[in-house]
């Protein structure tokens, strides 16, 4: 059995057994290069992953010796700037799985906030759950993100990390107890709190904006399917409520989001099992899957019924080289998430630079004047896949990717410089 297909428990046990605390797989002339001969396999299993794996720069992980868990950090790009991203704490079956959330999530940041404007680069956190028996205890919990931050500081701002899935603005607190490299601090410390209202608010742009290009007038009376209830699902809720939607189909892995319902009068709350896709297969206006990526792939696609797609959740596209066309020849508008979804970081990208009120570098990006703003940004690419005939996912991606190589102006590729002093004071054998 090959390490990649190891379970995550299995792996643990594995790296126990060679004595390593701490690997690191980076990126070195085209080639993949472990930190320990051990994992040699590892890192080409990651190079061999066309899909998912696009000359990361780097992906640092350690086992921690206090809680047991296997803690992550994957950069992808940093010629913009050090990695950002938040960090994910959730439950992976194999250590493939593990890898590629990293990889994809870490891509989508880069993307993401160069798609923004923002001189950040792409990275993302990761933290496997289910590694500690106590791990649902509140003091438990709270030593593990300490030591999360511990983590950070030790990789010297390669990585910033943020607030993701399962993770709560007081988890942040406590990372940023050990280290400095952090945002969405909790408002009483001085940063900006939990990010997922903004983050809703831009992905309300891109439905306007798609409706806008079908000419299908706006949100009012329109149904809306909402995969995912949670951080960002819940708050999208809200705002639909507030368009004057006419339906809202929700559905949810959590039984406790029935209680949405009595919140939300035009709220249906289905309860599914994890990774039941049928809420994208609902008869709506608009689909906006909000939790987990990966979904939209040939099964789920040819099941569509609603003529757009706009959601919060990272890397929707199972596989962004065909699943963007699939999309197009169905005449699906589908509005990338990277292009949407970016208000999470940009409300917390600058914390450090202060707060002022109706801070123009955070209303621009949700207004329609700016040419930058996600509804401005939306149309246009959408008007391009259109008079071009080629698929939004891939213009989007490529006017990214033009923008995610350009060097920060002060700082140049210093993300990469860092990485490669970890690797020269052997980061991995401490």
């Amino acid at each position: 059995m090959s390490l990649a297909s190891l379970s995550v428990p299995d792996f643990v046990a594995h790296l126990r057994e060679e004595g390593i605390r701490r690997f690191a797989l980076v990126t070195k002339n085209d080639r993949v290069v472990a930190s320990h001969d051990a994992l040699t396999p590892l890192a080409e299993s990651v190079r061999e992953n066309r899909v998912d794996y696009d000359g990361h720069e780097g992906f640092f992980a350690e086992l921690c010796p206090e809680t047991g868990v296997l803690f992550g950090a994957c950069i992808h790009r940093t010629c913009r700037g050090q990695g950002a991203g938040g960090v994910r704490y959730w439950r992976y079956d194999t250590v493939h799985d593990f890898l590629r959330d990293g990889l994809r999530l870490a891509q989508g940041m880069t993307y993401k906030n160069a798609l923004a404007g923002l001189w950040w680069g792409g990275g993302k956190g990761l933290m496997a759950k289910g590694l500690n028996p106590e791990e649902a205890s509140p003091e438990v919990r709270r030593r593990i993100y300490a030591r999360y931050g511990d983590f950070m500081t030790s990789l010297r701002g390669c990585y910033v990390t943020a607030e993701d899935v399962g993770t709560s603005v007081q988890d942040m607190a406590a990372i940023f107890s050990r280290t400095r490299f952090t945002t969405c601090i909790p408002p009483e410390l001085g940063g900006s709190g939990n990010p997922s209202g903004p983050t809703a608010l831009g992905v309300l742009r891109g439905m306007e904006a798609a409706l806008s290009h079908r000419d299908m007038g706006t949100l009012e009376g329109k149904t809306v399917a909402v995969q995912g209830l949670g951080h960002v699902g819940e708050p999208l809720i809200a705002l639909l409520h507030e368009a004057g939607v006419a339906r809202v189909m929700g559905s949810d892995i959590d039984p406790g989001a029935v209680a949405l319902a009595e919140r939300y009068p035009r709220l249906e709350v289905r309860i599914v099992d994890r990774g039941d896709t049928t809420a994208l297969a609902a008869e709506a206006d608009i689909v906006a899957p909000c939790a987990v990526g990966g979904v939209l792939h040939e099964g789920t696609i040819a099941a569509l019924r609603a003529p757009i797609v706009c959601g919060a959740a990272n890397n929707q596209l199972l596989d962004p080289a065909t699943d963007g066309a699939r999309l197009h020849a169905q005449g699906v508008t589908y509005v990338p998430d990277f292009l949407v979804n970016r208000m999470g970081i940009v409300t917390c990208a600058d914390e450090a630079a202060g707060f002022v009120d109706d801070d123009p570098r955070l209303s621009d990006h949700l207004g329609r004047e700016h040419d930058n703003s996600v509804y401005r940004l939306a149309l246009e690419v959408l008007g391009r896949a259109t008079k071009d005939g080629r698929p939004a996912a891939d213009i989007a991606l490529e006017l990214a990717r033009e923008r995610s190589f350009e060097l920060h102006p002060i700082f140049g590729h210093r993300g990469q410089r860092i990485i490669d002093s970890l690797m020269a004071r052997d980061w991995a054998q401490v």
